[in-house]
């Protein structure tokens, strides 16, 4: 056993069993239940004998991950007099950030437009409908901006019918990236000491926010990015992705590449089987992210020296992934139940070494934007009603 800072004991390791959480109480609103997520010791058979990692559960929150970050940018904003009680909140979304922005609409009293494209999930538009918020669906890509600027440039459009109107900007607001000190303090109160953190990478909200709050109490932490391929985010090229909750095909100012000492790029062939191994080993998986980060995290419990205690942030359950994830029917249409599962990644020296396809990591992590002019690189983001707050460093 072992203790942290605040003289709670600690297993060292407690293969198969979630960690204790502090009581708790009933709560008067939906929003209180949100946080003091459990962890779960993921192990055999999952991982390699006397290896493992802890993960995060973030699923147990009622949307996910994002309901943290919804519920913040709202309260900031209702503080600030950028939203004023009544007025609208518009976003764009893949999916988890739009149910936490319904649940923060429930709680403070908005009314909730969401803009997404063909590729969300039908469960998940029924179930934003089922929680109040109206759904709009873009129909063409942008040019060069995808599906992502596509939706960008539709909330600019609702934004401007209606003046009274607030976007959140999820990509480049920095209260995105605060949000996430609270996720920070429960990982040091559950785990104590943490050697690498693995965490996907959309927005960018998460991965910085929890990294900023946790080297002060780590600072050797080790940060490990996990984005798909066909993202943007890291150099790469963009091309058509259909894993959602991670990558992009913008650049959001969100993104804190100095935080990371590697970045993985997952195919959506490897998350799936990843996730369905997940589920079947220890009652515990989710969708794309959760399958991408768990991939990379089972490879550094065997890679990593066995003395390492590696935590992996789940940003959600497998709920929403019903039609895709869990359906034979889409993989097969898709080609990824083709694929064995990979025991390790390819690797590149350099982010732009070449396009990669399948699992593949880099230990040079560069900021694109740095290479390239934002101008010619990225299309114009949408007026935002948060811009004079300055700017994050978060994308998703």
């Amino acid at each position: 056993m072992s203790t942290h800072a605040l003289g709670t004991a600690l297993p060292e390791t407690s293969p198969g069993r979630l960690l204790p959480l502090p009581p708790t109480m009933p709560q008067h609103t939906p929003a209180g239940v949100v946080g003091h997520t459990p962890m779960l010791w993921i192990g055999e058979p999952f991982c390699a004998p006397q290896r493992g990692f802890w993960a995060k559960l973030e699923g147990h929150n009622p949307g996910g991950i994002k309901d943290r970050t919804a519920l913040y940018m709202v309260e900031r904003a209702r503080e600030r007099g950028q939203l004023a009680p009544g007025a609208p909140v518009v976003e764009s979304t893949s999916g988890t950030l739009g149910l936490g922005l319904a649940l923060a609409g429930i709680t403070y009293g908005h009314p909730v437009s969401l803009v997404t494209d063909p590729g969300m999930e039908p469960l998940m538009a029924r179930l934003l409908a089922a929680y109040g918020a109206e759904v709009h669906t873009v129909t063409e890509p942008h040019p060069s901006g995808g599906w992502q600027q596509a939706r960008r440039d539709r909330v600019a459009e609702l934004l401007a019918a209606d003046p009274a109107a607030y976007c959140p900007d999820q990509y480049n607001n920095p209260d995105n990236v605060a949000a996430y000190a609270p996720l920070a303090h429960e990982l040091t109160a559950q785990v104590g000491r943490i050697d690498t953190l693995i965490v996907a990478v959309g927005t960018g909200g998460h991965s910085a926010g929890v990294t900023r709050t946790l080297r002060a109490f780590c600072p050797h932490l080790r940060v490990v990015g996990v984005d798909t391929i066909g993202s943007t985010i890291f150099g790469q090229p963009a091309r058509p992705r259909i894993m959602r909750g991670l990558g992009s095909s913008i650049h959001p100012r969100n993104v804190d590449y100095g935080a990371f000492d590697e970045v993985h790029w997952v195919d959506p062939a490897q998350a799936v089987r990843t996730s369905r191994v997940l589920a079947c080993s220890h009652y515990a998986t989710g969708g794309w992210s959760v399958g991408a980060v768990a991939t990379v995290a089972r490879w550094l419990s065997l890679t990593r020296p066995a003395t390492d205690r590696i935590v992996a942030i789940f940003p959600d359950g497998p709920q929403r992934y019903f039609d895709t994830v869990f359906n034979d029917d889409y993989c097969a249409e898709h080609g990824l139940l083709d694929h064995p599962l990979l025991d390790e990644p390819d690797e590149i020296a350099d982010t732009r070494d070449r396009v990669v396809t399948r699992w593949t990591r880099c230990a040079r992590v560069v900021d694109p934007r740095a290479l390239v002019s934002v101008t010619a690189e990225e299309p114009a983001a949408p007026k935002s009603s948060h811009s004079s707050t300055g700017s994050g460093e978060e994308r998703r």
